[in-house]
Order: C-alpha cells, then structure tokens, then sequence
C-alpha cells in the first residue's frame, strides 16, 4: 500500500534510479478504452531527462514496454503492466558519497528508517521514480479525454521571479515549459548562470484542470483539494501547493467569496473546490518545487559514522526541478481526477439505475 495511490483507479509503482527497470501497475482502468501508446511515448518524452542543458544529461529513452491490460489497442478492463528499462546509469558517480549523507536528500532518512541504503543516485528516493508515475498519469488522461476534461501546467515562476502572463498554450511549446514568453529569457538567464556556478534553483508550477463536473470529491477524508494535495506532495522536491488565488490569506471574506449569478460564479478564488467537491469552476492550483538538492559544491556533512565531512558530488543533474515537475504535476492530477470520477459514479442511486435497471 505504500507503493500505491489511489482508491478505484489505483497505481503502484516499482524499481530504482539505477535499477534495472522502472515500472508501474495501473489496475482499475475500464475495458474499452482507446489506448494511445503514442500519446504515452509523447507524455514519457516531455519528462525524459537529457533534452536539453535545462535538465540532467542522464540519456533515457524512456520507451515503455506494455506487459499487460492491452489487447488489440483498447484496454481489457485488467491491471496494465508497463516497464521502462534503464539504460544510462552510471552508478561509479555515486561510489565517493557511498557512506555519506548529503545535504537536502532522502539519504539520511531512508538509511536511519530502513537501516539499509541504496546510495546509487538515491535509489527509491530519486526522482528518476517519477517516470512511472507519468506511464499512470498518460492512462489516466485517456480515460479523461473520453469527456473533455483537460489538464494542464506550465512554469509560473523561477528564482523568485514571477510570471506577468499566464499562456498555457505558449508552456506547451517552450522548452522549460515557460506560462510567460516574456519572462522566458530571463528564466533562462537565470538558470544558466545557476547551472555555470554549480547551484541550482527553485520554481512555482501553475497546474489548471478544465471542464470539471460539479461534484467530485469524497468528503470528508477524500475530498477533492486534500487528494489533489496528497498527490502532489508527494512528488519528489515540492514543498507546499496553493489551491485557489494564492493571496487569499490576505484578503477579506467579502473580496475573497466567490459571488454567484444565474451564469455561474464571479470568481474563482476558490480555486474550483468547496467544501472539498468540485464546483464546475477551472480548478486552479500552484505548486512549489525547492531547488534541486544535488549542487556540485563543497557542503559540510556527516558519514554513516557519524564523522564529519566534506561533500563533493559528481553525477549529473537538473538545475531546477521544476521544469520537469510539471509533467509529473499534471500526471498525479489526472490519476486524483480519475479516480473521483469512478467513486463519484455511486453516490447516487439514479447512476446505478441507469447502468442495471432493466
């Protein structure tokens, strides 16, 4: 269970960053869906590391093998298996850290918790995991597209500087899936001059959900916001998220309600949930990935000893997360959605009429 996520539509995830494979099984998914293998290639290939110098120079295919739950291009309504070998792992870079914990990593945790530790790029604990969360998040999105919702999510901010503009369809096209074409070059600057002096930065991620259903979300312990957060934050490097107008802590109750015509709301400063069910408004959510942890500086630690020491990392690695968190973002909301649609599709007896009423 602690591998897994989700109630109906429910993933389970397995393997290391410099294991064999990756991998991901889906179970819960629907018989009689179309399924896009080149749309989950494509999903698999905006996340890949090694694009571009915006991301780690580890070269990964990242083509999915599909073991199961697929026959004749529809899905059989059976647990899809999908496997993604690695290919480029180069453990020796991590052979110098092998008994010492560095700064901002899982390495610490995980060896003091399990008493054991894979320090081969963080084994478990790296991101290289996110991967197979995208193969769920592409099945999640084809179930979603058979009734128009839509996901997206692009950069909102880098460095602290903030986005003016918010262009989703320009995200798509942008190399560091950049909301603002405006701020892209100074994005860019910024992360190059970080990259050049062996640092690293921070970045918001805007995510947007379309055409949503009133109704989903499970209160009182599975509402829709607190799934949407559940999911996110778990996501390797993201440190907090904010549903709805980020400032509204600072507002009154009268300038952040969200008044209600005949036409539908007035605002969205709800961000599209009340009382954890959605409204039918855009849901709206920012997301705040910390600076990648990996810096090719010299930082004070400890060994498994207890000794104190200097760190000097080697290895290849992004100089923000961000950018390729927004993928992985948009994948563990679409697994969230999908799931809320299938368990709202009992809390009414007139649904299950509609299915096995004679």
């Amino acid at each position: 269970m602690f591998n897994s996520f989700g109630e109906i539509f429910r993933f389970t995830t397995f393997g290391e960053s410099h294991g064999r494979a990756i991998g991901v099984v889906v179970d819960g998914v629907p018989a009689g869906i179309e399924f896009d293998e080149e749309f989950l290639k494509n999903e698999l290939a905006r996340r890949k590391p090694g694009k571009n110098r915006f991301s780690t120079q580890r070269k990964e295919d990242d083509l999915p093998e599909i073991l199961s739950g697929v026959f004749e291009g529809k899905t059989t309504g059976t647990p899809i298996g999908v496997v993604i070998f690695n290919k480029d792992q180069k453990s020796k870079d991590y052979s110098n850290i092998k008994d010492i914990f560095r700064p901002g990593h899982a390495d610490f945790t995980y060896f003091h918790k399990y008493g054991i530790r894979d320090y081969r790029g963080g084994g478990r604990s790296s991101a290289r995991e996110t991967a197979a969360r995208v193969v769920a998040g592409a099945i999640a999105k084809m179930i979603l597209k058979e009734i128009g919702i839509e996901i997206e999510a692009g950069v909102i901010e880098i460095g602290g500087v903030r986005a003016k503009n918010e262009d989703f369809e320009y995200a798509k096209k942008s190399e560091i899936f950049a909301l603002d074409k405006e701020k892209e070059k100074e994005w860019i600057e910024l992360i190059d001059k970080a990259r050049e002096e062996h640092n690293s930065l921070g970045g918001v991620v805007k995510l947007r959900i379309k055409n949503l259903p009133i109704g989903l979300g499970e209160p009182i312990y599975y509402k829709l916001d607190n799934g949407l957060a559940s999911a996110i934050m778990s996501i390797n490097a993201v440190k907090g998220i904010y549903i709805g107008n980020p400032n509204a802590h600072k507002l009154t109750g009268l300038e952040n309600n969200d008044e209600i015509s005949k036409n539908g709301f007035l605002s969205n400063n709800a961000g599209g949930v009340l009382g954890g069910i959605s409204n039918g408004e855009n849901i709206e959510i920012e997301v705040y990935f910390k600076p990648t942890p990996s810096i090719f500086k010299p930082q004070k630690s400890i060994d498994i000893n207890g000794n104190e020491v200097e760190v000097n990392l080697k290895g290849r690695h992004d100089p923000i997360v961000a950018i390729r968190g927004s993928v992985v973002v948009e994948s563990m909301a679409a697994c969230v959605i999908a799931d809320m649609l299938m368990l709202n599709m009992t809390r009414k007896i007139g649904n299950i009429k509609k299915v096995y009423s004679k």
